[in-house]
């Protein structure tokens, strides 16, 4: 059964996707001129469910809807797979994760290292980052420095001025983690970990509020990312997300050359390093 906050969140995101479907997509004219956005009459009716029932999912209430209902409910809005994944597992049908597995295993930091010159990091359900190399640490430097408490990937592109700096993509790819986040732990937002987090970056950061309510969801992939460092100028490095086979819940996040000029920049990151 999902709990409140799940369902709270399973509200607003049917809500914020019902406004923007296009209803052209089902053959109805525009509202006022409005081409995007269902009444909620109409989502039912075209989900073969009452209207009672859907308003009662969008305002939270504890009912229990079948897959076979959110099913439907998604063909209406026009949802993605992700959409339809991340409304699934909000309303109870796939694992809401697990707890945080802590200090990584010595293996892990050994794989870390292994990967030489690329920047690297375990990340853990959460987003606490729990380990890096020494190659991560030449890239931000301030990971070594930052409270454990603060070493949180999400916090940190929203509350340390140097990320802004180092991210000439700043707009775009912090609005992307937000959404990442989001379908990562959308069923975990009762988490007292989680809710800690959300609450802290909502106080401190305006634009991850705004964010946060816009109820965007975007599965991991694999993509290239620029960053601007002081000892390679721009550089562009390959983002991969590893799962260790026995760290289910810990990803390896990898940063490799996406060029033979990327690879060069990032030898003269280490060769940087070695030096001070």
């Amino acid at each position: 059964m999902p709990n409140q906050a799940a369902r709270a969140e399973l509200g607003g995101f049917l809500r914020m996707r019902r406004e923007s479907v296009a209803r052209s997509v089902h053959g109805l004219p525009p509202i006022r001129g409005r081409a995007n956005g269902l009444r909620r009459e109409e989502v039912a009716f075209l989900s073969s469910i009452s209207v009672t029932w859907y308003t009662w999912l969008e305002q939270g209430r504890d009912i229990n809807p079948s897959r076979q209902v959110l099913d439907a409910i998604g063909q209406t809005l026009a949802l993605s797979p992700a959409d339809q994944t991340y409304l699934l597992s909000l309303a109870g049908f796939s694992p809401g994760g697990t707890a945080p597995p802590g200090e990584p295993p010595d293996h892990v930091h050994r794989l870390l290292e292994a990967f030489g010159r690329s920047p690297a990091f375990a990340l853990d359900p959460d987003w606490e980052i729990t380990a890096w190399n020494r190659a991560y640490a030449a890239l931000y430097p301030r990971v070594r420095t930052v409270p454990d408490e603060d070493r949180n990937l999400l916090s940190l592109v929203f509350t340390d001025p140097s990320i802004k700096l180092l991210m000439p993509d700043w707009e775009v790819e912090s609005r992307r983690f937000v959404s990442e986040f989001r379908m990562q732990n959308g069923a975990r937002l009762d988490d007292a970990a989680v809710g800690r987090l959300l609450a802290r970056l909502r106080a401190k950061s305006p634009e991850f509020d705004r964010i946060w309510d816009d109820h965007t969801i975007e599965g991991f992939q694999t993509r290239i990312r620029r960053f601007d460092h002081a000892v390679t100028g721009e550089i562009e490095l390959e983002y991969h997300r590893l799962i260790p086979a026995d760290q289910p819940d810990l990803n390896i996040v990898v940063y490799t050359p996406a060029t033979a000029a990327a690879a060069a920049q990032l030898d003269r990151l280490g060769d940087g390093q070695a030096a001070t």
